[in-house]
């Protein structure tokens, strides 16, 4: 199993779709990274010889941001949103969805499948009344 980026990659899938296993690589990036290689993006991740998956990794290591990196900016990104103390901030802290979405209906995913009301999500009695 290749490994880049601290990730293993699956060996029976294409090379394109092997390289959107590692977080922050999309398969648009990941077509742009095989492009820059010279790499065929048909090939399976088992078929790389050992040369291309050391310029996939060098590539892969050196150019873009990813897996730990990604996360850690994307957590101060939130953390100054929340510090300053903006509409988004806000929103992230009270745990309601950011990007403006409705709130009356349709934000089940982002609380946590809340349910309020009486009846959803009451399991059916076992008795027949």
């Amino acid at each position: 199993m290749p490994r880049i980026a601290g990730v293993n990659i699956p060996d029976n899938k294409r090379i394109e779709i092997a390289l959107t296993y590692i977080y922050g690589i999309g398969r648009a990036l990941s077509q742009k990274i095989l492009n820059q290689a010279k790499i065929d993006s048909n090939l399976r991740a088992n078929k790389l010889s050992a040369q291309q998956l050391n310029l996939l990794k060098d590539i892969v290591e050196k150019n873009y941001k990813i897996e730990g990196e990604l996360r850690r900016e994307r957590m101060m990104n939130i953390k100054r949103l929340k510090d300053v103390g903006s509409y988004r901030g806000i929103r992230h802290i009270r745990g309601l969805p950011v990007r403006g979405q409705r709130t009356k209906t349709n934000t089940r995913t982002v609380r946590g499948n809340v349910r309020k009301t009486m009846g959803s999500g009451r399991k059916p009695t076992t008795e027949k009344t």
